[in-house]
């Protein structure tokens, strides 16, 4: 299996809830940063019209609750390549121990042509840049 793509995560004060953690719905922003890094590295984009797919499908597992000195990384990794979609599988884990789990997520996005406002086939290249991270 390759290694997963890792993102540091930066917890910060506003994250948290009225009970002291950081509340369940900041975990999808984490989850939509760590993609933000990952596209950037696989394919130096920053702009927003730069990402030609949609988010189509998120579930997560909260494992354990994440307080504010928390220390987090992010791994990401590709689990599959459709004809117009992609998924991706994280953990959010401990930053000095990654047997510490906080919460495991999968989301599904669609190629998409905000022009056309469709789907379109993954293209090619963006499936070779994919598999670097692909599990088997």
């Amino acid at each position: 299996m390759p290694e997963p793509f890792k993102a540091n995560i930066d917890i910060r004060f506003r994250d948290l809830d009225a009970m002291g953690h950081v509340n369940n719905a900041v975990f999808l922003t984490y989850f939509e940063e760590g993609r933000k890094q990952l596209f950037h590295a696989m394919l130096d984009i920053s702009e927003p019209s730069d990402f030609a797919f949609i988010l189509a499908h998120i579930r997560c597992d909260f494992l354990k609750p994440v307080m504010l000195d928390s220390k987090l990384t992010l791994e990401i990794w590709v689990h599959a390549i459709g004809t117009k979609r992609f998924d991706l599988r994280y953990r959010l884990v401990d930053r000095m121990d990654n047997s510490l789990v906080y919460a495991q997520a999968a989301s599904a996005q669609v190629c998409y042509n905000y022009k056309h406002n469709r789907t379109v086939p993954v293209s090619d290249s963006f499936r070779t840049k994919l598999s670097e991270y692909l599990t088997r």
